[in-house]
């Protein structure tokens, strides 16, 4: 099941680019996300947790406007902010809030994502009322030194058993992406691949299927 939000349909491929202000190189935030949608990014997470609550929802309307008609924009874990800034979605992490209370509490055009570790969480987020899982983690990255890769076996497994979308995250680069969407998944997730890039815009588009086309 493809989710839609407010008559968009969830993107394919969807290549996500999850923000984190500190590996841009000394560019604002804000140049490198812009760079990124036009060389194909088309959601963007906002996960800046250093950030007082004033600064994230002033960067979280920055970022709004320029993700707007051009990528689905989501806040992560914060639905106080994702509501404020007029979010398309918010995504809660593994040990965030209950996706069947924020499902209730946000407008049905908002969607709900968490972020899981194994098939069993996954089904358990499909169940409780997510839209879509992000699953990770698939390669092994510094950022998660001790976490075992679950590679594209654990996509595959977790494609097979669920309905809703599937995006990929951990340690994804141009060299290892195409394993990615080899094992099925809607989407990936990346943050210093694109980031942390000098040409921005151009990694992004190495990220994304050679032959698919968004639907």
């Amino acid at each position: 099941m493809v989710p839609t939000l407010g008559g968009r349909r969830w993107p394919n491929p969807a290549l996500m680019l999850v923000t984190d202000r500190t590996q841009c190189a000394g560019r604002p935030l804000v140049e490198v996300v812009d760079q990124a949608i036009e060389g194909g990014v088309n959601i963007v997470q906002l996960r800046e947790k250093g950030l007082p609550p004033g600064e994230l929802l002033a960067l979280a309307r920055q970022l709004r406007g320029i993700c707007s008609r051009r990528a689905l924009f989501i806040v992560n874990d914060r639905v106080d902010v994702a509501l404020l800034c007029g979010a398309d979605g918010v995504q809660l992490s593994a040990i965030g809030l209950p996706v069947a209370a924020v499902r209730q509490f946000l407008p049905s055009s908002m969607l709900v994502g968490r972020s899981v570790h194994s098939v069993n969480e996954a089904r358990q987020a499909e169940t409780d009322g997510a839209d879509l899982v992000i699953a990770g983690t698939i390669f092994r990255t510094p950022s998660h030194p001790d976490a075992t890769p679950g590679g594209g076996e654990l996509l595959r497994n977790m494609v097979s058993r669920l309905s809703i979308p599937v995006v990929a995250i951990g340690g994804i680069n141009a060299e290892n992406a195409g394993e990615c969407w080899s094992a099925g998944v809607s989407g990936i997730a990346v943050v210093s691949a694109i980031q942390a890039a000098e040409d921005p815009r151009a990694a992004a588009a190495r990220l994304l299927p050679v032959t698919s086309e968004e639907g």
